[in-house]
């Protein structure tokens, strides 16, 4: 049977090798359905199937070895489609091409075996195969690439706007303390807004290097102390209050929260938490914490009662440079953060072996659940 004939007739075989493949490539297929994991593989499958018959000159062939074909980088292809798509989903470059690895070796694995012997026929359906992949690679790591590119030039725009207002508040302050006619209660003022420029500006700054630190491919280090979640959640609204001083924050607790935590990483986790929940909380003032112990864990949730979060951004929200966009019913700060607080949250969460989900609804408000297994530290 001609290849591409084959590739039609084993259209579902062939996707359900290459879901079954994609659902491997972990973090970022970990909660994605089974219809995203195939994404634009049908499509793809099918381009490859007319390409394979398609004419073509000598010409024509040695262009594309040379990636000198005239629709090349075309981005309109469900290939092109596909790669931006897969960026968007956290997915690496290298995992995008492993991706194409594995549906290149599925469909000659189905189909070598069908055939009784090597011709010119199979070699130059072979042939053809091999260089419709290549193209479909090639389209998809340039959409990807042209994607990472402008999430990587917002990211940059947005942390040059965001550090922008904090130094401006500690330049004027600064002007202001070198006047010699200032008094003690326009110093404590002014004292206090640049204590929460700098809160702002250290909170962005730990989250930069704790990003690059993961992209650079390191592990998230944890050292393991007794410690007492209260302390750990009181900290954490400490450093959201001066970065949020018109947010109100409540905390309550119950059971046993004594254990072995990090308790720099996981102070880190819930003032993002609460900056965030302060950044979204509308007109409702009150953002709670609540931190639960019992024998086998520790759970903490981070409550608001801001704007319903939408579902499909639910499902990226833990994901690095995601920002959540503001509307008029909101009293936080504009939505101009570097959309890394809640990834940091969720790499330092599962570094202690615990979780962290979000649910939003009307009735209940955005709610962010921390479970963290107990370790025996109150042993």
């Amino acid at each position: 049977m001609k290849l591409s004939r084959f590739i039609i007739h084993h259209l579902e075989d062939i996707l359900t090798e290459w879901e079954a493949f994609a659902r491997t490539l972990q973090p970022s297929s970990g909660d994605m359905s089974d219809e995203e994991l195939r994404d634009h593989g049908k499509q793809i499958l099918e381009n490859i199937s007319r390409e394979i018959d398609s004419e073509q000159s000598p010409q024509q062939q040695e262009n594309k070895s040379k990636g000198l074909a005239p629709d090349a980088l075309n981005t309109d292809t469900p290939a092109g489609i596909h790669g931006t798509v897969r960026q968007g989903s956290g997915f690496t470059m290298l995992q995008l091409i492993a991706e194409y690895r594995a549906m290149r070796a599925c469909v000659l694995k189905l189909w070598l075996p069908k055939i009784k012997e090597i011709n010119e026929v199979n070699s130059q359906d072979m042939l053809r195969f091999n260089e419709a992949i290549d193209q479909a690679l090639a389209e998809s790591a340039a959409t990807y690439s042209e994607h990472a590119a402008r999430t990587r030039d917002t990211f940059l725009a947005i942390l040059g706007h965001d550090l922008r207002s904090p130094l401006a508040t500690m330049s004027m302050a600064g002007a202001y303390l070198t006047r010699p006619e200032i008094s003690t209660e326009g110093s404590a003022q002014v004292g206090a807004r640049v204590k929460r420029s700098a809160a702002t500006m250290s909170a962005m700054v730990n989250d930069l290097l704790e990003y690059a630190r993961k992209q650079l491919g390191g592990k998230m280090p944890i050292t393991r102390q007794l410690a007492d979640m209260k302390q750990i959640c009181q900290a954490a609204i400490d450093d959201a209050s001066a970065a949020h001083p018109d947010c109100k924050f409540e905390m309550l607790t119950a059971g046993e929260l004594l254990d072995d935590f990090d308790s720099a990483r996981l102070q880190q986790v819930f003032s993002n938490l609460l900056s965030n929940a302060a950044q979204y909380r509308g007109k409702d003032p009150l953002v709670t914490i609540s931190a639960q112990g019992r024998n086998d864990a520790v759970t903490v949730k981070v409550t608001n009662h801001g704007s319903v979060i939408k579902p499909e951004a639910l499902k990226a929200i833990f994901d690095p440079l995601v920002q959540l966009s503001n509307d008029e019913n909101q009293d936080g700060r504009p939505s101009t953060s570097l959309g890394l607080g809640l990834y940091i949250s969720r790499e330092i969460t599962e570094s202690h072996g615990g979780t962290i989900d979000v649910e939003s609804s009307e009735a209940s408000g955005t709610i962010f659940t921390v479970k963290l297994p107990k370790c025996g530290g109150t042993r």
